[in-house]
């Protein structure tokens, strides 16, 4: 078994309302930054013990899948690397 590190960052889906982004947006663009768009993420690091690389991404989906995310508005990626 090796350990991996999984990396899952979720996101709001284009066109969910996400107060939190258009707050950061509104507060850089006072203080100068021109920005089209602003979305914000979670990111969650999980160390998995697993046979392979594609091991570990599979369960850290299913993590993703079950709890981490809600696939209804929600997007998420996961990147698996050796820890």
């Amino acid at each position: 078994m090796t350990t991996y590190t999984a990396t899952v960052t979720v996101r709001l889906k284009r066109g969910v309302l996400d107060p939190e982004a258009e707050t950061t947006k509104r507060a850089l663009e006072r203080l100068g930054f021109e920005l089209e768009t602003l979305r914000s993420a979670d990111q969650f690091e999980v160390d998995v013990d697993a046979e392979s690389a594609g091991e570990a991404e599979d369960r850290a989906d299913e993590m993703a899948e079950r709890l981490l995310a809600n696939p209804t508005i929600h997007d998420y990626d996961v990147e698996v690397a050796e820890a």
